[in-house]
């Protein structure tokens, strides 16, 4: 489906600022349709003579009349007449339409939209005809609710030029109505509204009197009267108990003989929201409690490699330091962000120093890059996959640059396509044998690397001979590397259904 601005360039001549007003109107335009329990559509006329629907709203509170969107749709013969009448002469238009694509009896009521004093568009509200049934008191008291609107939508002062707060999560007229007059006080209280005042403690009658009388926070609707635009506020108005509302003015000239203001209970939302971060703070406070954990026991088994004395030995008590701190790194990650996900470049960067400092020696200096980006990966495969990473460049720089070889170059290129995390590693050492095959490892390394990607990550790898292709995309200098080793392992990030 189109988009109403598209609609209306295609369609229309309207300018800017007149195609800002009609998108401020749709957007609003569902608390009308909820008052005047009917469809809405918004009808503009086309350059070639005709009347376009660009936008339709169905109401909340009743039942709509029209099950299909004639969005794009064309104006009948008899719906031209309405529209073209209401445009001509600023003021609304009733009248019976007749069309295969509406229903017998239907009626439609063609309300101008202005905007700085010219109308724009056609506003219509369309229903089908009901006799011998009463309206109730809500009925009515939404009914001229909406006869205030449709008048500012006439005068061009609906919508309102700027939009307070997100109205979107703003209460909508099912919520809870409360009509006040010019002078504030209380005319009308919706059953919905009703129970949100018994919920926070006032049982009286609110009928004429003014909210701040009934130990109701007035603050919205002060502010609406002295600005002359809507106000949507969140506050406890008792213990416990917490209400979203927004006040609406009614306009008229400089005046403002009354507004209506819209409540909702959003105690148990603010309750949830509450228990979230609540529950967030504590899965980062347990992160940082491992992550010191960690590395106790990484200065713990620093202190026993001291006091070995067999080169094996504390070659392996290092490795596991190694792979100790890549983990502590991880939940260090996590333990700063919230959420169930983590920025992979922050654990990448203090991966690669952690080589640096762990992996070079004077006679082998081994430079380390990281290209890419690896975007945000679920912290359930961080852990893994920075094992992986860690494994990968230390055989790197064990197989690929001896002591005394005089070292060379790790590219790490990382990529995220929303569905599976790319990564390669790239070294331009002594290379890597062409018939060499993976499964045939027997190092610890590569057999801790293998058995973490196929069987715990779901992924895939690959070892091979650096390519001219390779060197190049890593910036590697392709005269003069003649040697090296590609890995390259592709797992999955995304939520399996």
């Amino acid at each position: 489906m189109a988009k109403l601005s598209e609609l209306l360039r295609e369609h229309t001549t309207l300018d800017r600022d007149q195609v800002g007003h009609l998108n401020r109107l749709v957007s609003e335009w569902g608390m009308l349709a909820d008052f005047c329990f009917s469809d809405l559509m918004l009808y503009v006329p086309t350059t070639d003579g005709r009347w376009g629907v660009v936008a339709q709203v169905r109401p909340a509170t009743g039942q709509t009349m029209y099950h299909t969107d004639f969005v794009g749709a064309w104006a009948s013969e008899s719906e031209m007449a309405l529209l073209d009448k209401a445009l001509s002469s600023g003021q609304p238009v009733e009248g019976e339409i007749t069309s295969d694509e509406v229903p017998p009896d239907t009626h439609l009521l063609a309300i101008p939209v202005a905007y700085e004093g010219k109308p724009i568009a056609v506003l219509s509200r369309e229903w089908i005809e009901q006799g011998g049934r009463r309206q109730g008191e809500l009925e009515r008291a939404y009914w001229s609710i909406f006869e205030r609107f449709e008048k500012m939508v006439v005068d061009g002062v609906f919508p309102f030029p700027q939009r307070a707060g997100d109205s979107s999560a703003a209460p909508r007229v099912g919520d809870g109505v409360m009509l006040l007059d010019g002078n504030a006080e209380v005319q009308y209280v919706s059953p919905n509204a009703n129970s949100a005042l018994h919920r926070v403690g006032i049982q009286a009658s609110a009928i004429g009197m003014r909210l701040s009388e009934l130990g109701f926070h007035d603050g919205p609707v002060r502010q609406a009267f002295e600005r002359h635009e809507p106000v949507i506020e969140e506050f406890e108005q008792a213990p416990q108990i917490t209400l979203l509302c927004r006040a609406v003015p009614f306009l008229d000239g400089d005046d403002v003989p009354g507004a209506v203001l819209l409540i909702r209970d959003v105690t148990e939302l603010r309750k949830r929201d509450r228990l979230l971060l609540s529950k967030d703070a504590t899965i980062r406070e347990i992160h940082h409690r491992v992550k010191n954990n960690l590395q106790t026991i990484s200065s713990l088994l620093r202190l026993q490699a001291r006091r070995l004395t067999h080169p094996e030995a504390i070659a392996a008590v290092g490795e596991s330091v190694r792979r100790i701190r890549t983990i502590a790194l991880v939940h260090e990650a996590l333990s700063r962000e919230p959420g169930d996900d983590v920025t992979f470049m922050e654990i990448v960067r203090p991966l690669l120093r952690l080589a640096e400092e762990g992996l070079q020696s004077p006679d082998r200096p081994v430079r380390f890059t990281v290209q890419g980006d690896g975007g945000r990966i679920p912290a359930a495969i961080a852990t893994p996959l920075s094992v992986v990473l860690t494994e990968l460049l230390q055989n790197a720089v064990d197989h690929g640059f001896p002591e005394g070889s005089g070292g060379g170059a790790v590219v790490v290129r990382l990529s995220n396509d929303g569905d599976a995390m790319h990564v390669q590693v790239i070294d331009d050492g002594r290379g890597v044998d062409g018939n060499f095959k993976l499964d045939d490892a027997t190092g610890l390394g590569l057999s801790i690397v293998r058995t973490l990607v196929t069987t715990e990550l779901n992924g895939t790898i690959d070892m091979r001979p650096l390519a001219p292709a390779d060197a190049a995309a890593a910036g590697l200098d392709v005269e003069t590397t003649k040697r090296g080793t590609v890995v390259e392992l592709s797992v999955p990030v995304h939520d399996e259904e």
